[in-house]
């Protein structure tokens, strides 16, 4: 018999391996009983928490139309916040800045037609949070206002030729979110605006969009055209909904229910792999055990726990920094969400985006916090042109580093000409819900413009001085001070809309939030 080469070291694996995971034994390479058992095991934990980090879009979009449901809005109806929202609802980092609107387009029955009002930012995403398009100034309208139709997966018929912007649906419901400035400080024009112009119609094949010369050529039929419908408006302020996805367990009963609503091919396959492989799959039923409980209520506090970390104290690593290398604490929360996750960014030029270069690889951490902490997904959101959108800024802890409390009294120095043509806004969030902190004061936020708190006061040098604390400081003006609440921690979230070129070129920076020392007797 011929002598054989010796196998080299790297293809042998020893008869004990000794991991984070757990020491794992074996016959020469053959796993015991006993190993194998704890490798399967240890993969459906892995599996749990990759579903849960994969399914996140859905179950925060889900949990939203349930929450809408239970409150007596409909597939098809409107909620507006005609007097802004407030922090009686928790809405993932919501704003009290503009009047919004949002409301679910059920496509099953056919495709639906959208008029969206002049001079209001709308996006329209899927029931898996994926983008479909834009509507409105940051759509093809441009803000003049446009009509938009969306079909289904499972519509075979006719699609109009033209006079409207069409948009094919992988899911059964299409989600819009609308976002309409007040004039001053008066939020009721634009309240009005969109309770008197968006329409919500359903579509007639042949009708507006087809021409007559294709139905003499057989392409489609004729039909008179559909006048649009105004659809049914709930009114948003003041109401008092809980939207926001579960962190426990419960979490994977919503997935399943979200999975079950749309068609199979709704999802990607590598998100459908690890939801299938704990059990969840379109038309099975989903009845885990006792075993099974275990392991998603493990895989449920684990991938909890790591959302969490990377949304909060996000490390330099993930690119999140606005500052690096200054000491900044303030980072891009909704940087991910603009470039499908990617982790390369347009840059911006003079007229326009230089489009970067698609390395294929999508940012996992990017994508986990901008859902742990925001809904709706299109490009244009924090886009790199001045003048256009907005630019979001987040800090989640002190000068220091350490965990803004509710308790204590900090002051944040913004630098003279914040660089917002529009305005700027800074507001709190409760750290465990997300949404806007509750406290006596209905709105937490400061901001140049009256509405709808008081305006911030400039100091003498231009610059502003706003302040968080549980009751008004001495001698700070009202709409300079933001309140807290014990016991709660926040964090806050600057937003500039019409963002200046000194935003981009990074020559202004905020100041850091700083604690203050106690008054002494």
């Amino acid at each position: 018999m011929p002598e054989l080469d010796p196998v080299p070291a790297s293809l042998t694996t020893p008869d004990t391996v000794k991991t984070t995971a757990g020491t794992f034994v074996f016959a020469d390479g053959m796993p015991t009983p006993e190993t194998a058992a704890a490798v399967y095991g240890r993969l459906d934990r892995l599996h749990a928490v990759e579903a849960y980090r994969a399914g996140l879009p859905a179950v925060s979009l889900w949990a939203m139309r349930r929450a809408l449901l239970a409150a007596g809005v409909a597939d098809g109806d409107v909620l507006v916040f005609s007097e802004l929202m407030d922090c009686r609802s928790l809405f993932l980092t919501a704003d009290a800045d503009t009047v919004g609107f949002l409301t679910f387009l059920d496509l099953g029955e056919g495709p639906v037609v959208v008029d969206v009002p002049p001079d209001c930012l709308t996006v329209a995403d899927d029931m898996w949070f994926r983008w479909v398009t834009d509507l409105g100034v940051p759509g093809p309208d441009r803000g003049e206002g446009g009509r938009y139709l969306f079909a289904g997966p499972g519509y075979r018929g006719p699609l109009p030729e033209g006079g409207m912007f069409v948009h094919r649906v992988r899911t059964n419901r299409v989600w819009l979110l609308g976002r309409c400035f007040p004039e001053g400080d008066d939020p009721a024009p634009a309240a009005r605006r969109i309770r008197e112009q968006l329409k919500i119609t359903p579509y007639t094949p042949g009708g507006y969009g087809t021409s007559v010369g294709s139905a003499l050529l057989g392409r489609a039929a004729l039909a008179p055209p559909a006048s649009p419908r105004t659809p049914r408006f709930v009114e948003g302020s003041g109401l008092a909904i809980n939207t926001v996805a579960p962190v426990d367990a419960s979490f994977f009963t919503l997935l399943d229910e979200a999975v079950q609503a749309e068609p199979a091919t709704a999802l990607d396959p590598q998100a459908a792999a690890p939801i299938a492989a704990i059990g969840i799959v379109k038309d099975r039923p989903f009845a885990p055990d006792g075993y099974w409980q275990d392991v998603l209520e493990d895989a449920a506090a684990t991938a909890n726990a790591y959302v969490r970390a990377v949304a909060m104290r996000p490390r330099a690593a993930e690119g999140f920094d606005l500052y690096p290398g200054t000491g900044s604490h303030w980072t891009s929360p909704l940087s991910g969400g603009r470039g499908g996750f990617r982790t390369a960014q347009p840059t911006a030029i003079r007229g326009g985006l230089v489009p970067p270069p698609d390395h294929g690889v999508e940012h996992l951490n990017a994508r986990s916090s901008f859902f742990y902490l925001a809904t709706g997904v299109t490009p244009a959101v924090s886009v790199d042109l001045p003048g256009v959108g907005s630019q979001h800024l987040g800090a989640t802890v002190d000068s220091t580093g350490l965990a803004l409390e509710g308790d204590r009294t900090y002051r944040l120095i913004l630098p003279p000409a914040v660089p917002a043509e529009r305005f700027w806004s800074v507001t709190l969030y409760d750290s465990q819900t997300r949404s806007m902190l509750a406290t006596d004061q209905r709105f937490p936020r400061a901001g140049s413009r009256p509405c709808p708190t008081p305006a911030a006061v400039p100091d003498k040098d231009g610059s502003v001085s706003l302040w968080f604390d549980p009751v008004l400081p001495d001698g700070v003006p009202e709409g300079n001070w933001v309140q807290t609440a014990p016991g709660r921690n926040w964090f806050a979230i600057l937003r500039l809309y019409g963002p200046l070129p000194a935003f981009f070129d990074r020559s202004w920076r905020p100041g850091e939030i700083e604690l203050q020392a106690p008054a002494t007797a």
